[in-house]
């Protein structure tokens, strides 16, 4: 029995080529109690019509257009349009299986304050496929276990126990209602965590699923995320205010005091990706803004006092390079950028 209504949120800017095949998997879910939404952010290709020539394929195919907003301007205004239990978030250039929101239905409770989480493959644009399982064992997790097994880990982890997309996931709606308001459309890099971070703190039941990756993550080589992006270190500014003012809100003495100190250690992960898109995409100026970052006495102060756990090599030289910015470290990045890419 198809008990609950789920409404898949699509944000749409400048994807006329996958936007077919993605809504293809979607009205071809077997799962059927479901609606469609398609914003369109302001497309300026044919997205926002090819939009309106879908709906007209399935009842369940509502299209917004609005202005252009950003990504998060488009998910927010989904779900204010909203009808279902459930809200389920798919990016217009990925993918899904279609047994997936009937196989992951089948885990819901009813509970108005639970999230279901599947796993994903990412799809390279040169053909090749990476499975990428949740961290956190598969299984259903309550509050006490949430609190003692899941909480303490969201932040500051060189590798997520949780994803924190919003993709590949049913979330219960009120959770993504009492939270969007920490999420600011300036945030252009890492910007679900500002809706997942507090959705999870929040959350009563969590399931995982049991290697079940459903969910097909388009990853174009060219596309803008993976281009150099001179605003980022300003965006991670930005974040940083958002997580400690989610941390601020969520959490009371020693376990806000503990859960800041993780925020401080995610800030430092977050800077690692500000020196690599520095030195992976800024030839001319990289030496000049990596040491700009690195000497910040907020930076350096960070540094100081707060410590990570690193395994993965790339992230160690990154930290070198983070605590040590010399012309030696500075160029040796630079050096394995251009061998790896």
């Amino acid at each position: 029995m198809e008990k609950y209504k789920i409404s898949i949120i699509v944000p749409v800017y400048n994807t006329q080529q996958y936007l077919k095949r993605c809504v293809d998997t979607l009205t071809g879910q077997t799962y059927r109690q479901l609606e469609i939404l398609l914003i369109d952010d302001g497309s300026r290709d044919e997205s926002g019509r090819l939009c309106d020539e879908l709906a007209l394929g399935d009842e369940r195919i509502r299209v917004i257009h609005k202005e252009n907003g950003g990504l998060i301007s488009a998910w927010k205004r989904g779900v204010r349009e909203s009808r279902g239990e459930y809200l389920c978030f798919v990016d217009s250039d990925d993918w899904i299986d279609a047994v997936m929101l009937e196989e992951m239905t089948a885990y819901l409770s009813g509970n108005p304050r639970e999230i279901v989480a599947s796993d994903y493959v990412i799809e390279r644009d040169d053909g090749r496929r990476q499975y990428m399982w949740q961290r956190l064992s598969p299984g259903e997790y309550d509050r006490k276990a949430l609190e003692e097994r899941v909480i303490p880990y969201l932040l500051g982890q060189e590798h997520r126990y949780v994803t924190i997309s919003r993709c590949m996931k049913l979330i219960a709606r009120g959770l993504i209602e009492e939270n969007c308001k920490y999420s600011d459309p300036e945030i252009r890099m890492a910007e679900d965590t500002t809706v997942m971070l507090p959705s999870l703190i929040d959350c009563d039941r969590l399931v995982i699923m049991d290697h079940k990756a459903y969910y097909h993550y388009l990853y174009v080589g060219s596309s803008m995320v993976h281009n150099y992006d001179r605003g980022l270190y300003e965006n991670l500014l930005l974040l940083r205010k958002i997580t400690r003012k989610i941390v601020e809100d969520k959490f009371e003495g020693k376990e806000r005091a503990d859960m800041l100190k993780k925020a401080d250690q995610e800030h430092i992960f977050m800077l690692l990706l500000a020196l690599k898109n520095e030195a992976r995409g800024n030839p001319a100026g990289y030496r000049k803004n990596i040491f700009s970052i690195c000497r910040q006495e907020e930076v350096r102060k960070l540094c100081r006092s707060t410590r990570v756990e690193i395994r993965e090599k790339a992230n160690k030289l990154l930290y070198l390079v983070l605590r040590h910015p010399d012309e030696i470290t500075v160029r040796l990045l630079r050096l394995a950028m251009i061998i790896y890419y």
